[in-house]
């Protein structure tokens, strides 16, 4: 059987420039305990340029395949395959998930009630959100929590989490029309970074400090939530996306000021200005608490199903694997809310 996915023939954080769709076979039958997915919805990730770029799998050279999640329904099934049938929708994440038919580990899949953009949401973005938070940050009633690119696939879930937990929530955005979806989310204080100084705010708005952070912008944006902990706050970096595209997230501070916020003061080392006040810098890899999806998954999925959180997509439509690069940079240039999702033709 003869399919199509999208393969990275070079190294570098220029999706377009590194990968090509290509055409490949698979077997007439999957592997034992193997499925083979006809994926129906792709999920873009910020990170899908760190893959292409090698910085996720040091050492990997190309040509190998890329993407990270789908949606899809059962097409084949291995032997000892149990609890699934052909046709049955599910949700998975695994490296290659840009292609139209993928074989996975049946247990690597959680079946859904039907194919929708929601599951998709919740498998790297609901999930880093929920368990960075919980295990993480560790977030309490009462703390000020604040969440950088809260309009993102994953900050839209942090927001919403956070008040669940009785927090008060500051969200940065980059346009008003953003900031204005932020207060439906609940959201106590949106700050579009582009109109306000992200530190003068917070210094002004927030004297006695912030008590966590979920960043994933990195830069000036980074700096201006460090240099406004609180004392005993925590900072959970899930990402730098500032610096992803130049590479410089991965070498040294970004020059470019693409992630907004003016970060004050510089002059005082880091380890400095988190002794002062027994403050802490926590890095967050979602693969790294594989034993910690099931259970947060579950509690996502009640929660969505309760009405008390909801999952956010971006309405601007792609569809097909020739998109996937158009997805991508539409992601970059900030224009989505919520999450960007691929559409494949059944």
């Amino acid at each position: 059987m003869a399919f199509r996915k999208i393969v990275v023939e070079r190294l570098s954080s220029n999706f377009r420039e590194a990968t090509k769709i290509v055409t490949y076979n698979l077997a007439q039958k999957p592997n034992p305990g193997h499925i083979f997915v006809r994926n129906v919805l792709c999920g873009i990730n910020a990170s899908d340029i760190n893959f292409t770029n090698g910085k996720y799998m040091p050492g990997l050279q190309p040509p190998f395949d890329a993407g990270f999640e789908a949606v899809g329904r059962v097409a084949s099934i291995g032997d000892g395959v149990t609890g699934l049938k052909i046709g049955d929708p599910v949700v998975y994440s695994a490296f290659g998930a840009f292609a139209e038919m993928k074989e996975v580990e049946s247990r690597g899949v959680i079946p859904i009630p039907k194919v929708s953009g929601d599951a998709l949401t919740l498998v790297v973005s609901g999930l880093t959100a929920s368990i960075a938070l919980e295990e993480v940050a560790q977030i309490q009633e009462g703390e000020t929590l604040l969440v950088t690119a809260a309009a993102g696939a994953t900050g839209s879930f942090a927001v919403q989490l956070g008040k669940l937990k009785g927090c008060h929530v500051i969200g940065t955005c980059s346009t008003d029309d953003k900031a204005a979806f932020l207060a439906t989310l609940g959201c106590d204080r949106a700050i579009n970074y582009r109109r306000e100084s992200l530190f003068k705010v917070l210094k002004a708005e927030y004297p006695k400090g912030i008590n966590a952070v979920y960043e994933s912008v990195g830069g000036d944006m980074f700096d201006a939530a460090v240099n406004n902990l609180a004392v005993k706050g925590r900072l959970v970096v899930i990402g730098f996306i500032s610096g992803y595209q130049d590479g410089s997230g991965w070498t040294g501070p970004a020059e470019a000021a693409a992630g907004g916020g003016g970060g004050g003061p510089g002059k005082t080392p880091l380890a400095a200005k988190l002794l002062g006040k027994s403050a802490s810098v926590r890095g967050f890899f979602l693969n790294n608490f594989a034993k910690q999806w099931r259970p947060h998954m579950e509690r996502l999925h009640a929660l969505v199903g309760s009405g008390q959180v909801r999952c956010v997509s971006d309405p601007t439509a792609f569809a097909g694997l020739e998109s996937v690069a158009d997805a991508v940079e539409y992601m970059y240039k900030g224009g989505n809310t919520g999450k960007v999702i691929v559409a494949l033709p059944e």
